[in-house]
């Protein structure tokens, strides 16, 4: 009797179907053991070649990280902007969007060789967000203390309602 594949262990069916899948998913199966793996099939393709050229070429725009929530009033959003002066930091708001970008400048004190750990992002860096409600444009405020960037959008109050009062023009003419 056949011993029962992972994928038929695994949701109880009783196929007898003899698929890659089982093969690849079977527990006696080696990764590697195929005769040409992915990576052979990439290094062959001239486009992969020319696509990772110009990924390593072009400098990468980073994302910046955000928080984002409301209050009753308002709209907030947070991001850690250390390393960059406020000037160099460009905000853009419409009614229902905003898009932060920046530069952080590299301060290259040694050489690559004597790193031993590389994680801070250096570079341009950009976020777009969706709000969740219109906003006014014209009361928002950013302000940036000890490297913490933070946005306030007023929401737009839908519900707000004025009086006007209709003037006569009939006295105008006389």
């Amino acid at each position: 009797m056949k011993k029962p594949s992972f994928l038929e262990r695994l949701t109880g069916s009783a196929t007898n179907n003899n698929s890659d899948y089982d093969r690849i998913l079977d527990e006696d199966h080696h990764f590697g053991d195929e005769e040409e793996t992915q990576e052979d099939n990439y290094e062959n393709d001239e486009n992969w070649q020319n696509d990772q050229d110009s990924y390593n070429s072009t400098p990468q725009e980073g994302e910046l990280p955000v928080d984002m929530y409301q209050t009753n009033d308002a709209i907030i959003i947070r991001a850690l902007v250390a390393g960059v002066s406020p000037a160099d930091l460009d905000i853009s708001i419409t009614r229902d969007m905003v898009t932060i970008r920046g530069l952080r400048e590299e301060y290259q004190e040694t050489n690559d060789d004597n790193y031993f750990h590389r994680e801070l992002f250096w570079g341009s860096f950009s976020r777009t967000l969706v709000l969740p409600e219109e906003v006014v444009i014209d009361e928002a405020e950013a302000q940036e203390k000890h490297g913490m960037l933070e946005i306030r959008l007023p929401k737009l109050d839908k519900h707000r309602s004025t009086q006007l009062k209709v003037r006569s023009n009939v006295n105008a003419g006389k």
